[in-house]
């Protein structure tokens, strides 16, 4: 009786190992029209990604869109890249938005919001960092300036991983 205790009892504790222990997920997959070209992130495996999903109309957006510049510029050589999302019903208003603020980054149109779904969207801008394998391992809401020196450690920490 001691023996088949015991046995339950490292059962349940193996069982709470596990389930405290968070692997990152595969990040859902997508094909979205680009300005130049389709943005497909399977293709994109090999690279550390900035996923990041805006709209004409968030004020937030407007602050994010020089710092991901900033970003591109630093570590687009380095295995990394950006994909800035956008969910506006009509291009032309996200056309408008980037006349004013380029982006020297790639920028994909998902006006039906599917794939925002896939990533259960709830907040403008919202970001992901996905690693060069495909998996999803950060995710952000919002933009504060405050929050850049950290999410460019996990790119740089991601970047040096192998």
């Amino acid at each position: 009786m001691i023996k088949h205790k015991l046995i339950r009892n490292s059962t349940v504790f193996i069982s709470l190992i596990f389930s405290t222990v968070t692997l990152a997920q595969n990040a859902p997959v997508f094909d979205l029209p680009g300005d130049n070209k389709t943005i497909n992130l399977q293709k994109l495996k090999g690279k550390v990604v900035y996923l990041d999903f805006w709209a004409s109309w968030c004020v937030p957006c407007r602050k994010s869109f020089p710092w991901m510049n900033d970003m591109h510029s630093r570590y687009d050589s380095k295995d990394f890249t950006i994909v800035a999302v956008n969910l506006d019903s009509s291009r032309s208003e996200a056309v408008k938005f980037l006349k004013n603020l380029p982006a020297k980054f790639d920028i994909a149109y998902d006006p039906d919001g599917k794939v925002a779904s896939k990533y259960k969207l709830k907040v403008m801008p919202s970001s992901y960092l996905i690693d060069k394998s495909g998996a999803l391992v950060f995710a952000h809401k919002g933009y504060r300036e405050n929050d850049s020196n950290e999410i460019e450690k996990k790119i740089q920490k991601l970047i040096n991983s192998k």
